[in-house]
């Protein structure tokens, strides 16, 4: 009767020898120019990209939008001020006062996830110097819901009050510094994250948010949304020496960040009106 033997030397040996050559191929593969420069660009993208945390203000505004000079002088009434995160650690409050700096915005909060470490120095230090001052929080869509985030906010230094000197609470809603620029949201998906969050914000201190956007941002990510344009003050980032077109349903701005290198903080910004319009603002 026929005997069943194992598997051969010649078939393991015939194995073995095809394993090598398929592992031989994958070594060239990673070895020609084109593969290296790939695996080499895959670092360099990974080495860019900042730590959770520190995104701020603006941050990707020149990347995207450039910068095109400084603002024009107009006769109409402006108001100067600035943003601060905690990057900026310390800062010099007299200086920016006795420059003409009257408010200032201060990072709180980023995601679920991230408190500014320096934000008492930089929220009280501005009110004691006399400044008209409020928090912003740098908003992360694809981490947790719009409500979620907007409780966080006013839970660690995001709430109003009715002093004469405290600005409603920002939402900073732009490029995703950590990967994809809309937080890999449909239009529709970031409208209703939006939405929540302001909602959300409304509920708990009975002001609307301020929204801080950029008018390509805007476009690109909530399909030009023009729903919020009615009860949001609009602060738009644009680094050049006019405005420029504004995000849909806003027919003026608030406030125009419009630089990232002024003097003694980077981040300046300009009050749309005098400072007693400011002082509206914080009064609601």
């Amino acid at each position: 009767m026929p005997v069943l033997r194992s598997t051969s030397k010649t078939s393991r040996r015939s194995r073995f020898a095809a394993a090598g050559t398929l592992l031989a191929a994958l070594s060239l593969l990673l070895t020609l120019p084109g593969a290296a420069s790939a695996a080499a660009g895959q670092d360099a993208a990974a080495a860019k990209k900042p730590a959770r945390g520190t995104a701020t203000m603006g941050m990707g505004v020149i990347t995207h939008d450039g910068q095109d000079g400084l603002p024009r002088e107009t006769l109409a009434a402006q108001t100067e001020g600035v943003d601060v995160s905690g990057h900026q650690g310390n800062v010099a409050w007299s200086t920016l006062w006795n420059s003409g700096v009257k408010w200032a915005y201060t990072k709180a909060t980023e995601g679920t996830y991230y408190k500014n470490e320096y934000f008492a120095q930089q929220y009280n230090g501005s009110y004691n110097v006399g400044m008209i001052r409020g928090a912003y929080h740098f908003a992360t869509p694809n981490t947790t819901s719009g409500a979620t985030q907007a409780n966080y906010f006013v839970d660690n230094g995001g709430g109003w009050s009715r002093d004469g000197k405290t600005l409603p609470g920002v939402l900073d809603i732009e490029w995703n510094p950590y990967g994809d620029q809309c937080f890999g949201k449909t239009a529709a998906g970031m409208v209703s994250w939006i939405r929540d969050f302001v909602n959300t914000y409304k509920a708990r201190t009975g002001r609307d948010a301020v929204i801080y956007t950029a008018t390509s941002w805007w476009k690109t990510c909530t399909g030009n949304n023009a729903s919020f344009g009615t009860t949001n003050p609009l602060w738009v980032a644009r680094y050049a020496s006019t405005v420029g077109e504004l995000p849909a349903g806003w027919g003026f701005y608030t406030m125009w960040q419009y630089t990232s290198s002024g003097p003694t903080v980077g981040d300046h910004d300009r009050f749309n009106g005098a400072l007693d319009r400011v002082q509206a603002l914080a009064n609601g």
